[in-house]
């Protein structure tokens, strides 16, 4: 089979700007094409970018940014969305694109995968934010642990944390995901740096030990945000776009951490049959008469609404009737 290019992408978001974020991702996904690639991933609620601030602020010193994040965020069926799905079909390449997804009265942290021809293959919400992202986001049902049969292969994206769910990764391995998208934030936002579970080493271990478990391919695009240059030389990134390989080793080109840029890689797939040779978790290497797994897919709205909106309208009443 001949070899796949993908890229991760390595870039800061225009802060909390819907429209000039949403441009500079359809830039970044013709750069990608005109790099070969035929897959480019983006972080973590790229669009608008990361909301950092709710990791050092109080509930109440949020407020106004809060409302501003919530006025950049995007609906899924809105014009930014519709925007960047031309895109992909314009460049004929896939786009697996982290975004806020605001809908009504809520804000999701949600994931799409869109096909080269435009059409969006899965949308999808994170299953539970982590820590103090629950002040701001809601958490999903379990529809979206979904991984799609693509021409590229079979394809799917979690955010974050939820790559250090043994549970939510199992499920994902079991529909024998060959291109998995980590989408992660932007690590070096205020309070996120202090954390050491949250540090850019520690995701680029969970997102090697996807690689190595699942025995797939795993991109790590990486969301940049600005460093105080007097603590430049303190706190060097350790988080940097780039790619696994079934085996865990990097197999994408380098790139430096500190400057915006596009990660790319070339995926032989049958690396990832190799692999599961040694270790497939869902196969030759499972013990399904010692452990069972449910998943439940089904999608919870939290109303459904039955019968019709309105009350039908009255029957006409025939000429002859009305005048007897």
């Amino acid at each position: 089979m001949s070899s796949i290019r993908v890229a991760a992408v390595q870039a800061e978001p225009v802060w909390f700007d819907l429209a000039a974020t949403t441009e500079k991702t359809i830039t970044l996904i013709a750069q990608a094409a005109a790099g070969g690639a035929r897959l480019v991933a983006f972080p973590e609620t790229w669009l608008p970018g990361y909301p950092g601030f709710i990791w050092g602020q109080s509930a109440l010193e949020q407020l106004p940014l809060v409302a501003l994040y919530r006025s950049a965020s995007p609906t899924v069926d809105g014009p930014e969305i519709a925007a960047i799905r031309a895109a992909a079909a314009a460049h004929e390449i896939s786009v697996v694109l982290g975004f806020s997804e605001r809908d009504h009265g809520s804000l999701y942290m949600a994931q799409a995968i869109i096909g080269a021809d435009g059409e969006l293959l899965l949308h999808r919400r994170k299953l539970k934010p982590t820590h103090v992202e629950r002040t701001l986001f809601g958490e999903s049902d379990g529809s979206g642990l979904a991984v799609v049969d693509s021409p590229l292969g079979r394809l799917g994206a979690l955010n974050c944390w939820e790559h250090m769910q043994p549970l939510v990764k199992f499920a994902m391995y079991a529909q024998h995901e060959q291109i998995h998208v980590a989408g992660w934030p932007a690590l070096t936002s205020p309070g996120t740096s202090l954390l050491p579970q949250l540090s850019g080493g520690a995701c680029l271990t969970l997102s090697r030990a996807y690689a190595l478990e699942g025995s797939v391919f795993v991109l790590v695009p990486n969301q940049l945000f600005p460093r105080d240059p007097a603590m430049a030389d303190a706190t060097p990134p350790e988080l940097c776009a780039l790619v696994y390989g079934p085996d865990g080793s990097i197999v994408s080109e380098p790139i430096d951490p500190d400057v915006e840029g596009i990660a790319y890689a070339d995926l032989d797939l049958s690396a990832v049959s190799v692999a599961k040779t040694f270790a497939d978790p869902v196969g030759h290497y499972s013990r399904p008469d010692v452990f069972r797994l449910t998943v439940d897919r089904t999608p919870r709205p939290v109303v459904r609404l039955e019968g019709p909106a309105t009350e039908p309208p009255p029957a006409e009443v025939p000429e002859e009737i009305a005048s007897a």
